[in-house]
């Protein structure tokens, strides 16, 4: 039976109080996570001779998360992604962000979700332990519209499966892309790079992007690319590939339009790590996900247990809607109006027979 346990974990320096909840279920998986920007701090699952190990990169305090990341581990919103010039329009007006990254705004700002303290709560979610985190997002907040009641909440299975559903409403009409931003190493968070990790994504197009990795509005086919991930291959098979949009990424840093049917979860990706036989599969009911390979990472990151994180050192894979979507009219729509509910679940899954 799984259980879920909480520790106080330290303090904003606003004073608000922060802690640490531990999900665990009786075939070794624990996941660990802080509602300091609802980031997951740890995840250890076994290998194929049972070993557990810590698969997600990290800190080991608190201090490590209210200084530079990458957004390890973090919930992302109110817009996951990048917006192009830090505007958009919507229902005739616009919107004007910060341009965070560049001339653009990227994953909500300078104080996005994931620096905010959440509201936890421990319930019950499909019959296991749950962390609930909930955070109201106020009209104008870093820009956007709207007053936005999220909640998101955690769940770990019996069958190995870390569970995330996100929930929103707003009274008025405004954008949202929410996102998790974990990254992994299936060989462990201190090993080393992920080049050798296997992937199939399951998708036959990618948005393509320019120089500022804003998307072209373009759906390309995979096909002949080195986005072709319709069979397994290697991360760093083709990443260094004399190709444009590689060049553009440093890599992979791309969204890749999933395969879906109809409207429940689907599966958007699967990884094995030959060396420790851990596989972790992707299922999202969002249409597109992000693959991002860790490419600006360049061992100036000193994380859990002092290890060095180098580049490459982990891949994400953020289900999502497609980048600046609110400027893209032929995209999947990110716009919520007040009535409406946001719903969306992706679940990691770690099958108990490891390859």
């Amino acid at each position: 039976m799984s259980e879920i346990s909480e520790q106080r974990w330290g303090s904003l320096p606003s004073g608000e109080s922060i802690s640490l909840f531990t999900l665990r279920n009786a075939k070794g998986v624990e996941a660990a996570i802080t509602n300091y920007g609802g980031r997951l701090v740890t995840l250890k699952t076994p290998d194929r001779a049972g070993r557990s190990e810590d698969i997600v990169l990290g800190f080991d305090t608190l201090d490590g998360y209210l200084g530079h990341n990458p957004y390890f581990g973090a919930l992302v919103g109110r817009f996951a992604n990048r917006i192009a010039n830090g505007k958009f329009d919507l229902s005739g007006k616009t919107y004007t962000l910060l341009q965070n990254n560049g001339s653009n705004a990227l994953h909500g700002g300078a104080r996005g979700f994931d620096k905010v303290a959440w509201k936890a709560a421990l319930i019950s979610a499909n019959g296991d332990p749950a962390l609930e985190l909930r955070y109201l997002s106020k009209d104008g907040e870093e820009g956007y519209p709207g007053n936005l009641d999220v909640e998101v909440t955690y769940s770990l299975g019996e069958d190995n499966t870390l569970r995330i559903d996100y929930a929103a409403a707003t009274d008025c009409e405004t954008v949202l892309n929410l996102t998790n931003h974990s990254y992994f190493n299936l060989a462990g968070h201190a090993q080393g790079n992920i080049l050798d990790h296997q992937v199939i994504l399951n998708a036959d197009r990618f948005t393509p992007v320019g120089s500022d990795l804003i998307p072209t509005g373009d759906l390309r086919s995979v096909t002949g690319t080195p986005f072709d991930f319709s069979q397994p291959a290697a991360i760093g098979a083709r990443i260094d590939a004399n190709d444009e949009q590689i060049g553009f990424g440093n890599g992979y840093d791309h969204n890749f339009v999933l395969n879906r049917s109809g409207n429940g979860l689907s599966l958007a990706a699967r990884v094995h790590d030959p060396h420790s036989g851990r596989i972790m599969e992707v299922l999202t009911t969002q249409p597109g996900m992000q693959f991002y390979t860790g490419n600006h990472i360049h061992g100036e990151i000193r994380g859990k247990g002092g290890a060095a994180y180098g580049v490459r050192g982990g891949f994400c894979c953020e289900t999502q809607r497609f980048p600046d979507s609110p400027n893209q009219p032929q995209f999947p729509s990110s716009a919520l109006k007040p009535g409406e509910r946001y719903r969306e679940t992706t679940e990691f899954r770690f099958p108990a027979g490891t390859e």
